[in-house]
């Protein structure tokens, strides 16, 4: 892990292409970062990493958003939900053998990307948030826990919500910026998120707000559905890896 952090080109062009991602589509920063740091190091020490480009770039996401009270009141059942596993899990998470976290990771984005790429529809009635909320948010928070993902399943159920765009990508930025901030504590209290890690985590600012930069220029100038779907292929690809790193 040492070795590859202190090369900066390789570890820099990863968070300058999953800041690409996440100024393009709105989300996937951590999707792409931990996947592919994932494949050089032990997974929680690749989402200790990403910490404080997450929170960052998910803080300046959720304050461009229109509604940020009306999504309190209306998910926090799910938010409280996700912080309770991720806490649950990070237990498991920080002790984790690397092959079964990365096993974890490895399902975590094959599920990602395959949901993505068949788009399923799904929708979920507003009588039914009661309950399908804290329940999403706890099987995000186990899977955020274990993995450092908390796509899954999260963000398809947020797309189930049909919510307007702006909303949804304010949404987005609330979750990820709850999600992050509590896996950031519980790997704290657990000793995985060091004071080495954080100052590489703090120096990966830089190319992450580059990537969304250029995710923001390149969203102008591409179909969305292109992106979309290069982008899930590259997650089963991602996934597929580590799912073969985890048992051979």
């Amino acid at each position: 892990m040492d070795e590859f952090l202190h090369s900066a080109l390789p570890a820099s062009l990863v968070f300058v292409l999953a800041g690409l991602v996440k100024g393009t589509l709105g989300l996937g920063l951590p999707t792409v970062a931990v996947g592919i740091l994932g494949l050089f190091m032990p997974p929680a020490k690749a989402a200790a990493l990403l910490i404080v480009p997450t929170l960052a770039t998910n803080i300046w996401q959720l304050a461009t958003g229109p509604k940020l009270g009306e999504l309190l009141r209306r998910l926090w059942p799910l938010l409280a939900g996700t912080i309770a596993g991720t806490w649950v899990a990070a237990a498991i998470f920080a002790d984790a053998p690397v092959r079964l976290a990365t096993a974890v990771l490895g399902a975590a984005l094959l599920i990602y990307g395959t949901v993505g790429l068949l788009k399923l529809p799904m929708r979920v009635p507003a009588a039914a948030e009661a309950w399908a909320g804290p329940l999403t948010g706890f099987t995000t928070g186990i899977m955020g826990g274990i993995s450092g993902n908390f796509a899954v399943p999260a963000v398809p159920y947020f797309g189930a919500l049909d919510l307007p765009r702006d909303e949804l990508v304010q949404t987005l930025g609330l979750f990820f910026t709850v999600s992050s901030l509590a896996l950031g504590a519980a790997l704290a209290w657990h000793g995985v998120f060091s004071v080495s890690l954080g100052g590489y985590s703090v120096l990966a600012l830089v190319p992450s707000f580059i990537g969304m930069g250029l995710g923001g220029w390149l969203r102008a100038r591409i179909a969305p559905a292109t992106f979309r779907k290069v982008f899930f292929a590259g997650l089963l690809f991602v996934g597929a890896q580590l799912e073969y790193r985890s048992f051979f």
